[in-house]
């Protein structure tokens, strides 16, 4: 069952020339966002993380968390009904994942995906959550600091 935590995976891969992200344009929606998920039965966010980017990316690999935490309005994900009525947010825990020259295979929930500097990708994203966790894992890797 669909637990009412979320996670957001943000692809990266380091160039000569700077850290690039992936960006997925979401086949519903029609916009640009981050590897995002729900978190199942069980899972713990980091399983959950790992689980994500291989069904909406096909990259295999362990992400490594960020601190940067959302609160999301629980309107947004379709399991809500399923809830109990005091749930009114969801949190949406955030990690990275080096994919480096990994081939990129799409799932059935994105129509595109593009891999774009910090600039272009902060004009594109929809969600303020992706842009800050952005924001996070780019400093990070100026400091060459990771959480584990």
């Amino acid at each position: 069952m669909r637990q009412p935590r979320n996670v957001l995976v943000v692809p990266f891969r380091q160039t000569p020339t700077g850290i690039q992200y992936l960006l997925l344009k979401r086949a519903s929606g029609q916009y640009w966002q981050f590897v995002a998920g729900g978190v199942e039965d069980e899972e713990s966010t980091g399983q959950t993380a790992a689980r994500e980017a291989a069904e909406e990316i096909g990259v295999a690999g362990q992400p490594f968390a960020l601190s940067s935490i959302a609160a999301v309005p629980k309107i947004h994900f379709d399991a809500s009904a399923s809830w109990p009525d005091d749930v009114f947010i969801v949190r949406e825990y955030a990690f990275a994942i080096d994919v480096g020259d990994a081939q990129i295979t799409l799932s059935d929930e994105h129509s595109a995906h593009g891999w774009c500097a910090y600039d272009e990708a902060a004009d594109l994203l929809k969600w303020d959550s992706n842009r800050t966790a952005m924001w996070e894992l780019r400093e990070r890797m100026k400091a060459r600091i990771r959480l584990l």
